[in-house]
């Protein structure tokens, strides 16, 4: 069974930094250098400092950035910039953000979830991991002893009826509010009414959860787990340690967005669309739609509605082509990924990279290819505008039905097959190891 918990956060005490939104900030992996400093000149508080410490004059080797953060974090709970609320609650959390013209509000909680390694228990990953943020986010938490980031984490409930059961619990409590550089909305409410928390943690007894974001911050917890229990420093089976600090949403939660993952590809000459279409033409059936914006939208159009994730979409720099490509047989991968699913092969992004990239394209034009990755089609529109790259791709998303049903299989999707948005703030409450 899944083991959620309240716990007593770590929060800015509004009283010395005055507005919440001035503190917070997103994760670390989608903070780049200008909002980095951005950050850094918009409080002297901000969580930044303790998320992503940036290097400074005189600092002795990398490490020096983890013990400064360390530093902060005390100075700032001896100062009374952070304090600890005074029992265990459960943090209701609500994200309002406009896309297209549309606004949405996506509804979650707050709370501690018992580590357990993957495969073993009820808390199932979907993507693969690597070595590098993992090293960075361990010598943080062994330098500060604190969660700064919540994993996000989706839990099937077809009715809603725990977080229904949250927002009517502090419906008539006015809200902490933050508001990020996108212009996300963070409402916050702590909730400590310990019959609600156990109804809501009992609730949760049964229920899967998968992760949908924050993979590194998860593996991360279990190693730092494994390394305080090798020194002795667990007391026991409810030290802080064992448990990770996690932002649980419904999976019919309506304000729950995926979005794309679009493919900027590098390495390869510059073709036109009928080259493209003469290198495709064993596995998918083309056509062209035409040049400029409105061919892209189109395109994509094409893609976003296509029931099996059998087409891609297709923008050629060499001549402003747009053409959709759609899978002439569902099976095109069973030879060529026969150690994974039937429903890892029917993802769209895993077409592209096994078929696509790796076997047609790849291979027939001795290239290396390099994919970067955006999530907007202007960002795929305007990288073949300004001729940075050769060709763009419009993926389709991994819906959540197939994060679940992969990841429930034990599988690991292909990189970057799903982005959640909007991302979960930092800063909005810390879960202190210690």
């Amino acid at each position: 069974m899944a083991d959620v918990q309240p716990f007593a956060a770590w929060r800015y005490d509004l009283g010395h930094v005055g507005c919440l939104s001035d503190v917070v900030a997103p994760p670390y992996d989608v903070i780049d250098a200008d909002l980095q400093q951005r950050l850094y000149a918009r409080s002297p508080c901000n969580v930044v400092r303790l998320e992503l410490t940036r290097p400074e004059p005189g600092d002795e080797g990398d490490d020096a950035r983890y013990h400064r953060a360390d530093r902060w974090l005390r100075d700032w709970k001896h100062n009374g910039i952070l304090r600890q609320d005074p029992s265990p609650a459960l943090y209701v959390c609500h994200q309002t953000f406009t896309v297209d013209g549309v606004t949405h509000t996506r509804r979650g909680v707050l709370a501690r979830v018992r580590l357990e390694p993957f495969g073993q228990g009820r808390i199932f990953p979907h993507e693969q991991t690597l070595a590098g943020p993992k090293a960075d986010r361990l010598k943080l938490y062994h330098a500060t002893l604190t969660q700064l980031s919540p994993v996000f984490g989706l839990y099937p409930d077809d009715g809603n009826a725990v977080q229904e059961r949250l927002d009517a619990a502090v419906r008539r409590q006015p809200p902490l509010v933050a508001d990020d550089h996108l212009g996300v909305r963070s409402s916050l409410w702590p909730l400590a009414d310990p019959t609600i928390i156990r109804d809501v943690v009992a609730a949760f007894h049964a229920k899967p959860i998968y992760i949908a974001d924050g993979h590194h911050r998860y593996e991360t917890a279990c190693r730092l787990r494994d390394d305080l229990a090798a020194r002795g420093e667990l007391a026991g089976d409810q030290d802080p340690a064992h448990f990770v600090l996690m932002a649980l949403v419904s999976m019919s939660d309506p304000g729950l967005q995926v979005f794309p993952t679009h493919r900027l590809v590098a390495g390869l000459p510059d073709l036109t669309a009928p080259q493209l279409a003469d290198l495709l033409a064993d596995h998918f059936e083309l056509t062209t739609l035409g040049t400029g914006p409105d061919a892209a939208a189109e395109c994509w159009e094409h893609v976003e509605t296509a029931p099996d994730q059998s087409v891609l979409g297709f923008g050629t720099q060499a001549d402003g082509q747009w053409q959709t490509a759609r899978l002439r047989r569902p099976d095109a991968l069973d030879a060529l990924a026969p150690d994974h699913s039937p429903a890892w092969r029917g993802l769209g992004v895993a077409r592209l990279h096994v078929l696509v990239l790796d076997h047609l394209l790849g291979p027939r034009l001795g290239a290396q290819l390099q994919c970067q990755y955006v999530h907007r089609l202007v960002e795929v529109t305007t990288a073949l505008a300004a001729k940075r790259v050769p060709l763009g791709v419009l993926v389709p998303p991994a819906s959540v039905a197939q994060v679940a049903t992969i990841a429930g299989q034990h599988e690991k999707m292909p990189p970057k097959s799903t982005y959640f948005y909007p991302k979960l703030l930092t800063g909005l409450v810390l879960y202190g190891l210690r």
